[in-house]
């Protein structure tokens, strides 16, 4: 009992660690939104989107190779051996980036300025990894949790700082230092210096790891953790493409008076989706330890078809919710008005994150039969129908062209992982109930925001009739649990 309490309690903390810094970076969004115009967010958007692919090259596996041979090896030279080799990459990437700096700027039309403090910004990400997974692995989640948020926490705090205050107070006093200090129009480098400080400061927090380690390097160890983690790099790339590649294709594929505005309208619709994302991010990180530690019962796959029903009720939910009061979301998150135009786009969005949730849930299959080759095959079948379908459809459909390509790809992902599933890993899924709750609340919602948009006198008895339909189907299952409770 001790061990499942442990096992619940560092899920819980590794959940928080994640969904509160989603939060705090999801409150920036009003922020930007409201200072920023949409070809300045644009760009904003389209650095980020190249930082995710970046943060996932220059980690390229490792983070996983160290968890699966720390406790397999000597421990000790796991750690330094993966620590020496991000150490040497990371700076390697540095002289290199740093060396072709102007080149890169001129080819991403950006300010250079710009790409010198993302560099930075991706090695100081990149030299905490293995103290980060140290701390995972050593049974630290609590301090992991501050590392993290206290991260975020000083980003928001510079963001705020820089982009509303500074001005101000550079207005009021401009013989102070905060007016020496205070550029008018800088306000996309006052973002990327927030991210490096806030970046450098964790860095300086973690950085005793590098003074506890002998520094050997294993090479025949390290040849094997890479044997391990180039198909994570390869499944973690193809990932990077679904999630981001659409903004960059389109900045890429539109005409570039209307590129960056066109992905800052997006972008900016594009954040609605979050609830859905925090909730199946919380949702898979309190489960999947569950997962692994009922594996060997002999009712396992009964249980984790129950829980991938109640996934799909509380995601159907809150994706009905999501979409009927999107018009009032939207006042609240995106607060220029030159961003709503997008808004057709938030349905297939939020849907689409939908479906990458239930995939999620339904990996359970190759994460428990030890094909996780299978994981990173069915991501890139992602990455190449998020490539193919924006190539084709941008330069016709612009924003809404990758919105049906993100549907699509993480749809297909979803339905390739249930039909793998079913012959790998056989689980007992009530197929009935899960396709009727997800196509009403899809047709619902689809219902609500395309014919009684803002129409709350329609959509809010909508919701509650499909609340009562759940919970008459449920309630007899609803009811043993609490009284087993």
């Amino acid at each position: 009992m001790t061990l499942f309490k442990n096992l619940f309690k560092q899920t819980a903390i590794y959940g928080i660690a994640t969904v509160v810094p989603r939060m705090f970076s999801f409150l920036l969004t009003p922020l930007y939104t409201e200072l920023l115009p949409e070809e300045e967010y644009g760009a904003v958007s389209v650095i980020f989107a190249w930082m995710v692919l970046f943060n996932v090259v220059l980690a390229y596996g490792m983070e996983t190779a160290f968890f699966r041979f720390y406790t397999a090896d000597d421990a000790k030279k796991v750690q330094s051996t993966a620590t020496v080799s991000i150490f040497w990459t990371s700076l390697l990437f540095l002289a290199a980036a740093l060396l072709g700096r102007n080149y890169l700027a001129e080819a991403a039309t950006i300010d250079v300025r710009y790409i010198t403090y993302t560099i930075w910004v991706l090695v100081f990400d990149a030299l905490v990894i293995i103290p980060f997974s140290k701390l995972r692995v050593t049974g630290k989640p609590t301090f992991y949790a501050v590392v993290k948020i206290g991260n975020v926490a000083v980003n928001l705090g510079l963001n705020v700082f820089f982009l509303l205050y500074l001005p101000q107070l550079a207005t009021a006093n401009p013989n102070s230092v905060l007016g020496s200090i205070y550029i008018q129009g800088f306000e996309i480098g006052y973002i990327f210096i927030s991210n490096l400080v806030a970046s450098l400061l964790t860095f300086a927090v973690l950085a005793p790891h590098y003074f506890r380690i002998s520094w050997h390097f294993d090479k025949k160890l390290w040849k094997k953790m890479m044997r391990y983690a180039i198909p994570v790099l390869v499944a973690g790339v193809a990932f990077a493409i679904n999630e981001t590649f659409d903004r960059i294709l389109l900045e890429k594929l539109l005409p570039q008076d209307v590129a960056k505005a066109e992905v800052g309208i997006y972008s900016a619709c594009y954040k609605l989706a979050i609830f859905m994302t925090l909730f199946a991010t919380a949702f898979r990180l309190g489960i999947e330890p569950f997962f692994f530690s009922h594996a060997k019962n002999e009712n396992a796959p009964q249980t984790y078809a129950i829980i991938t029903k109640y996934f799909v009720i509380l995601g159907s939910i809150i994706l009905l919710t999501v979409i009927i009061f999107s018009d009032i979301l939207k006042v609240l998150i995106i607060r220029n008005e030159g961003y709503w135009e997008g808004m057709q786009v938030v349905p297939l969005i939020i849907m689409a994150n939908f479906f990458l949730g239930i995939y999620h849930n339904l990996s359970v299959w190759y994460k428990l039969s030890d094909r996780t080759k299978m994981g990173a095959y069915i991501s890139i079948i992602g990455a190449i129908i998020t490539l193919v379908l924006n190539f084709v459809l941008i330069p016709q459909y612009s924003y809404m062209g990758s919105a049906i390509a993100t549907i699509t790809a993480y749809g297909t992902m979803m339905i390739v992982s249930y039909l793998l599933g079913s012959k790998y890993y056989p689980i007992p899924y009530d197929l009935k109930r899960i396709l009727a709750y997800l196509a009403l609340s899809i047709g619902l919602s689809l219902l609500c925001f395309y014919h009684y948009r803002a129409n709350y006198a329609v959509g809010v008895p909508i919701l509650f009739i499909y609340i009562g339909f759940v919970y008459f189907s449920e309630k007899d299952t609803l009811h043993r649990i609490i009284k087993r409770g």
